[in-house]
């Protein structure tokens, strides 16, 4: 088997698919390794360390993508990728396909093996591959959220904790999972005020225990939501439904009614975001201004911590990427089913339920 693995080209994306280490893996169970030259730079790993971990150092992307059985990435291909796809070829990356239909499109005519991170699923049923992700743009999106409230970035200038003597911020995170309980920690460790809703009780429940009282915890309705979002100084979107296009939970009404100088980061941008006022924004131009409001919703937000988010995603993907190696590719998707969960597209069509009906496809 030959692996590629290019350079990512996503505005501000520092991570790699593929450190050293899990080169050096790959090459003793007999794969040949190819990376793009410069590929691992902006996470740390040079080219003397794949080097002599036995990769074969290329040039161009184009090598890279014409010569590998199976492509290893972080983000999806972009449209300047997209002809550099083989037909029949085998892709390995975040793909997100809800949230790109022209992606979607190409990948089924060029009857691309699309084998999604965030569907692979674990024995529990959860997503290891989703989850360290998830995990730093929650902990990333209170950091982000802290800086654009300060007043020389057009924030109200308030402290999320405060000194004696004043109130804290106060932070609303919707939604309670991995990158929504992650947020709350954040914001909690900081000494905010920190509200968080949720629909699933036994994530409220469990929170509640954790933090004994200091987090509040409410059922997201539509009532809970109207109250806490006017008075967030930071609202944090973090649903998501894997595979799927995130709900729109928080209205425009409810974000015309914040404080001017409030900020906004929805860590579901990559699904499509759950907050109707956002569309996606880049590591240039990360924020713009709505009702006031101030708006971040960068879709590679891990990228800002390039080599912790790299070797935590790789850390999740070694064991698959090592049994795709020594079984092949149509073998371990037969036998491993949390590896078969992962493809979203094979043979021209889409596979996967959630997103065939999010594109129309179902």
């Amino acid at each position: 088997m030959i692996i590629g693995v290019p350079k990512e080209i996503k505005i501000g994306e520092t991570r790699v698919s593929m450190p050293p280490s899990l080169c050096r893996r790959c090459v003793s169970l007999g794969a040949q390794v190819l990376i793009q030259k410069g590929a691992g730079i902006t996470a740390g790993f040079r080219d003397d360390e794949y080097r002599a971990a036995g990769a074969t150092l290329v040039g161009s992307a184009a090598k890279v993508w014409r010569a590998a059985d199976l492509i290893l990435k972080v983000k999806e291909p972009l449209a300047e990728e997209y002809p550099l796809l083989r037909e029949g070829q085998a892709l390995f990356t975040y793909l997100h396909l809800a949230a790109g239909p022209e992606l979607a499109k190409v990948l089924l005519k060029k009857r691309i093996l699309g084998i999604a991170y965030e569907t692979v699923e674990g024995s529990d049923g959860q997503f290891p591959l989703l989850k360290p992700m998830s995990q730093i743009a929650g902990r990333l999106s209170i950091q982000i959220g802290a800086y654009f409230l300060q007043s020389q970035h057009g924030g109200s200038g308030v402290l999320l904790g405060g000194i004696p003597g004043t109130m804290p911020g106060h932070v609303v995170v919707v939604g309670a999972g991995n990158s929504g309980a992650h947020a709350v920690q954040m914001a909690a460790g900081m000494g905010a005020r920190v509200t968080v809703l949720d629909l699933d009780t036994r994530k409220l429940e469990a929170l509640d225990v954790e933090y004994r009282g200091r987090v509040v915890t409410l059922m997201s309705n539509p009532a809970n939501l109207e109250h806490e979002v006017a008075d967030a100084d930071l609202l944090i979107g973090a649903v998501l439904i894997p595979a799927a296009k995130a709900p729109t939970v928080v209205s425009k009404k409810m974000i015309s009614r914040m404080r001017p100088g409030s900020v906004i980061v929805d860590i579901a941008i990559d699904q499509g975001g759950c907050i109707e006022s956002i569309r996606p924004t880049s590591h240039e131009k990360p924020v713009y201004l709505e009702h006031g409001v101030i708006h971040y919703a960068v879709p590679n937000m891990p990228a800002l911590v390039g080599r912790t988010s790299t070797l935590g995603l790789t850390q999740a993907t070694e064991p698959y990427v090592a049994l795709l190696v020594q079984k092949g590719v149509a073998r371990a998707l037969a036998e491993h089913k949390g590896l078969a969960k992962g493809v979203n597209t094979r043979d021209g069509k889409i596979t996967y339920d959630a997103v065939a009906k999010a594109l129309g496809y179902a």
